[in-house]
């Protein structure tokens, strides 16, 4: 079979015109780029060949210069998911990497052709072939620079074909095209060619091959191309029964046979895009209880899935913002604010949060459920329609360990999870969880975790005015993160690439998996780093794997001595992050005011923060000022039990017998007051935000059974929850509590007249209603204290921009009425919108702290 199309000669004469060498940068692999490529060169007359390198795409012109320029001005208009970050001229004897740029790297700016009068462009007499080709892969072409695509939903124009009865891809699971399907979760490693995917083994048949090679056709060069004839399989193994297979069962429907078991209560583990989920029909109770007790889930949200928009409207209430976010390629769960109709149908799939995290099918096995319930209309007009049928899928794991991605690991690790498994033969390569995120009024996105559909898109970062060497110098960093909500990311000349979420590492499975991504990151993406960085605590994991890196890797120039390992700051990479996702609207080095708001990070005194005021300079970082030390009795166990922070919290305003006497219930707070009376003052203290959210709600006894959190944040969550119920009349303003105070010789927010005023307020509150009020005041004024603080500072340093970042930024109360604040005040506000704002983005901003470290050739503190 051919590769692709070509002349049937070759013509050797001399031409009178323009002959250039184009190097293309940006997501150009995978995504139908070298076919459009043809098509336009074709459509203008040129001759030449465009191929896949290991720097993006090269293409070799020959022709009428003004048609030249106009296909070079083209490429900045190739139709998503393609995208165009640079377009270089190559000089003779250059590769790729080394080439100068000829177009900004602005498709605002595309319509400005390139000078003619280049070195690299010539005239003279050269040789060429008659037509234009598509020329094999090149793998060792100048730097490494390709981008890898994230994993997307099914096209409409894909869906088309799945429920055309006369289509030959009518309902099979695998149809997507250059524009939609897997990308990342499938390669092994670039060129983005066949054989280098889990495609690879399934040879296309002749009507696939033919579309391939047939230029009008949108899957033209399509390198993961398949149909029911020459694709993956799908089947159903049953726990007691096994497989049962439609190539050896004609009479058997996978899909048929999966919907029955959701129907009947069953728990089905699904194979995805980036793994498995666990599957149930969230409109019986019974069957979300058993999957939570198999999983040992006891009440942390569980995301559902629906058909399409119209199918949420009962279950949800949705804004146009919202509605766009879930329609999305990219597909995210979406937290929406769910109606008493989901309290009621679905009692333990947000076990009594405010929000429910939706998402809508993206793969053609989880519409093709759909159809089957909607009893196989023929066309996609059901596909607008509301159905009945709304699904948990939540991560093919249990609780702690890694999502579940290969066939059978999934049916050894899901053994006691799953009734059934809905499997087939296509080979996930690369881990990939499902984004969520939060949408703000303004239509932009706080990420909570960035997975599937984004990640490992990369982040363009700066390089400063000062910096003069080449682009493709630049320092690598490789940053390992924190302990909880792990990510890699590497730096690679002027960007950075994240990778999708890892977990919390704190089993030995999610371990194993982040160490060897940790080590298998530079080298998949061609890039020695030239430095390590990581978080100051010696005890995360992902300290530790970074200080094993830094003896094991060796640097750009083959190497073997230990890299540089800088430990950056948890709040200052924070800060970073968002930097790093701001990089055009702050110059490198222009000083901003952070505000980190957190659980937990440590300090460079070595105690707990998590509630700072810093100014930040590029790389530099100082503490200006931070919340009022609390006391931390029992260390981490205070974040899991939240009575503790509240018992400690009335220690401190004076008021004992009213811890006593409202946490009775709890064995031990005869013994911890005694401990807050007699060594609390010297025992570990903590300046987190996260620790007042805690005691807040455990003042409003929001924590159902024993007070015991059961998942991270939970006791946050709950108490944001409880506050948006909170339903004022027509002209009624919440009750006002006592502001924080700002104590500028101490340089600290002393939050104690604000929890007094919570205290007095709640004590009698019996009813729900007066604790919802007290718990949207607690919100108001904490919002009220922390913009007024830090509008001081700002003014005080002289500083216009104020950077709002860590966990608690979560919390939408919180994030708004922050952000409204200070922006009525004149200041700049940056929030994160590309990459969580809690510990999902601690990579980013180590690598933005590193590097700039590097290019300034200056060390912040706590380098090793």
């Amino acid at each position: 079979m051919p590769h692709h199309p070509k002349p049937n000669a070759r013509q050797e004469r001399p031409l009178p015109n323009m002959h250039r060498r184009l190097a293309v940068r940006g997501l150009v692999q995978g995504v139908g780029f070298r076919p459009w490529i043809w098509q336009q060169a074709t459509a203008l007359g040129l001759v030449g060949w465009v191929r896949n390198t290991g720097y993006g795409v090269e293409i070799d012109l020959h022709g009428d210069p003004d048609l030249i320029d106009a296909l070079q001005a083209r490429i900045w208009e190739i139709p998503p998911p393609a995208r165009v970050d640079h377009v270089d001229v190559i000089g003779p004897g250059q590769t790729p990497g080394e080439a100068a740029p000829a177009q900004p790297a602005s498709a605002a700016q595309s319509a400005t052709p390139p000078t003619r009068a280049r070195a690299s462009e010539s005239t003279a007499a050269v040789t060429r072939p008659s037509g234009f080709e598509i020329r094999d892969s090149v793998a060792g072409s100048g730097a490494r620079a390709t981008i890898v695509g994230a994993d997307l939903a099914v096209c409409p124009r894909c869906l088309s074909e799945l429920f055309e009865p006369g289509n030959r891809r009518w309902r099979h699971a695998f149809t997507h095209c250059p524009q939609c399907g897997p990308r990342y979760t499938v390669i092994q490693r670039l060129p983005f060619d066949r054989a280098h995917t889990s495609m690879g083994r399934f040879a296309m048949c002749e009507a696939c091959a033919q579309e391939h090679v047939d230029p009008a056709n949108r899957r033209f060069h399509h390198q993961t191309t398949a149909c029911p004839a020459c694709g993956p399989r799908l089947w159903l193994h049953d726990k007691v029964a096994g497989r049962s297979d439609p190539s050896t069962d004609p009479g058997t429907d996978p899909i048929a046979a999966t919907l029955a078991r959701l129907q009947a209560g069953d728990i089905v583990a699904i194979k995805g895009l980036g793994g498995f989920h666990l599957v149930c029909d969230a409109r019986q109770p019974e069957a979300v209880r058993k999957l939570r007790a198999r999983k040992g889930r006891q009440a942390k949200p569980l995301a559902v899935m629906a058909a399409n928009s119209a199918s949420l409207t009962p279950w949800a209430h949705l804004t146009p913002h919202e509605m766009r976010w879930l329609e999305s390629p990219q597909r995210p769960i979406v937290l929406l604010h769910q109606t008493d109709a989901a309290r009621a149908a679905m009692p333990d799939v947000s076990d009594g949060l405010h929000w429910l995290g939706a998402m809508l099918p993206y793969t053609p096995i989880h519409f093709l459920l759909w159809h089957e319930a909607a009893g196989r209309p023929a066309g996609t007009a059901w596909l607008t329609q509301p159905q009945d049928m709304v699904l948990v899928m939540t991560s093919g794991n249990a609780s702690g360990d890694p999502l579940a991605a290969d066939n059978e690991a999934a049916l050894a690790e899901l053994h006691e999870l799953a009734d059934a498994w809905l499997m087939h033969d296509r080979d996930i390569l690369a881990r990939n969880d499902d984004s969520v995120l939060r949408v703000r009024p303004d239509g932009s996105a706080c990420f909570l975790r960035r997975g599937r559909g984004y990640a490992p898109s990369p982040s363009p970062l700066p390089l400063p005015a000062s910096y003069r060497g080449e682009v493709s110098d630049a320092p690598s960093v490789l940053a390992t993160g924190a302990l909880l909500k792990a990510t890699v990311c590497i730096t690679q000349g002027d960007r950075a690439m994240v990778s999708p979420h890892v977990g919390d590492l704190d089993s030995v499975a999610t371990r194993e998996v982040f160490e060897a991504l940790a080590e298998r990151w530079p080298a998949w993406l061609d890039t020695q780093p030239d430095v390590l960085a990581c978080d100051l605590h010696p005890d995360f994991f992902s300290t530790q794997v970074a200080a094993q890196l830094a003896h094991s890797l060796p640097d750009r120039h083959g190497s073997t001595q230990p890299l540089p390992m800088i430990q950056v700051q948890h709040h200052h990479a924070h800060v970073a992050a968002v930097l790093a996702e701001h990089r055009s609207d702050v110059a490198l080095d222009q000083p901003v005011l952070g505000l980190a708001l957190d659980g937990h990070g440590l300090g460079e005194d070595g105690q707990a923060w998590g509630g700072e005021l810093l100014w930040v300079a590029g790389h530099r970082m100082r503490r200006l000022a931070h919340l009022r030390p609390m006391p931390l009795p029992g260390g981490d166990r205070a974040a899991r039990e939240p009575w503790r922070m509240a018992a400690a919290i009335l220690h401190e305003i004076g008021r004992d017998d009213d811890a006593l006497a409202r946490l009775a219930g709890q064995a031990q707070i005869g013994s911890l007051m005694s401990w807050l009376r007699s060594a609390g003052a010297r025992g570990a203290r903590t300046t987190s935000l996260g620790r007042l959210f805690d005691a807040a709600a455990g003042l409003l006894g929001v924590m159902p059974g024993d007070g015991q959190a059961r998942y991270e944040a939970e006791a946050p969550m709950r108490l944001e929850s409880l506050a948006l119920s909170a339903h004022l009349s027509p002209g009624e303003a919440l009750p006002a509590l006592a502001a924080c105070v700002v104590d500028e010789t101490r340089g600290e927010l002393d939050w104690r007249p604000l929890m007094a005023a919570l205290a007095e307020a709640s004590a009698p509150a019996t009813s729900l209603a007066q604790q919802a009020a007290w718990a949207a005041a607690f919100h108001a004024g904490l919002a009220s204290g922390l913009g007024d603080w830090a509008v001081r500072a700002a003014r005080a340093q002289q500083l216009d921009t104020v950077v709002l970042c860590g966990g608690c930024m979560a919390n939408s109360l919180l994030d708004e009425a922050l952000t409204r604040h200070l922006r009525e005040a004149g200041l700049r506000v940056l929030r994160p919108q590309h990459h969580p704002c809690g510990d999902g983005g601690l990579s980013l901003g180590q690598a933005w702290v590193a590097r700039a470290a590097l290019i300034s050739d200056d060390q912040p503190a706590r380098s090793t």
